[in-house]
């Protein structure tokens, strides 16, 4: 019986490391702009030439409105270490006795005992403990993603959010960066660097066969989470 049910388990085991399953595709990265401010209507000059739409032989290309387009150079390269050292000892010990009671040779409240040099009570204890732990992560982006304004600030600040996804071979990776820019920042050529960025934030994720390579298998997990070792 026991090894009919050794073989059930390993046959369960091998069919489900041969079984291939499909999943959806990713979906693809949506941002949602905030909704746009309500801006205070211009007054009628009594001309068709709008300067604000208009666009000038050298006017400034750079994003300043709401719905333009600024591309972002994503360089960002982070180096953390950490190391960490604990060494603890601890020592003790207690000796007790009764060299001398009354200039008697016994003691008369405990049966059998009786007076001299040898120790009653003789303990001892040791502990010690060492320990040592470092941690070091470095990782790297470059790229470069078109993003757009979503809200205009006071100061020369801009909102912008862009996202960027490619697909090749089964792979998916998306980019996405979103931060608040300031004008001064964008270079003549409509470009600015995810450093100049403030509450930035960066992301990038994908799936595919890479990703679920880099990942331990169903059962290994199991046994990592319920061993007590």
């Amino acid at each position: 019986m026991q090894k009919r049910c050794m073989m059930l388990m390993l046959a369960v085991l091998v069919l489900s490391g041969c079984r291939t399953t499909s999943r959806p595709p990713m979906p693809a990265a949506v941002v949602t702009p905030p909704p746009q401010e309500r801006v205070s209507e211009a007054r009628n000059p009594g001309s068709l030439f709008d300067p604000d739409g208009a666009t000038m032989l050298f006017a400034d290309a750079r994003a300043k409105r709401v719905g333009d387009i600024v591309l972002i150079k994503v360089v960002e390269t982070t180096l953390s270490k950490s190391k960490a050292s604990t060494t603890a000892d601890r020592e003790s010990s207690m000796n007790l006795g009764v060299s001398a009671y009354l200039g008697k040779d016994k003691l008369p409240l405990i049966p059998g005992a009786t007076v001299g040099p040898d120790a009653l009570v003789n303990a001892g204890s040791t502990s010690g403990f060492e320990g040592d732990g470092e941690t070091k992560r470095e990782s790297s982006l470059t790229t470069t993603v078109a993003a757009r304004v979503t809200r205009v600030l006071g100061g020369g600040l801009m909102e912008v959010v862009g996202a960027r996804e490619t697909r090749v071979n089964g792979e998916t990776q998306i980019v996405l960066v979103q931060g608040v820019a300031r004008d001064r920042d964008i270079d003549a050529d409509n470009t600015i660097m995810s450093t100049s960025l403030a509450e930035a934030r960066i992301e990038l994720y994908g799936e595919g066969v890479l990703a679920d390579k880099q990942r331990p298998g169903w059962l290994a997990r199991i046994l990592d989470n319920v061993w007590p070792f």
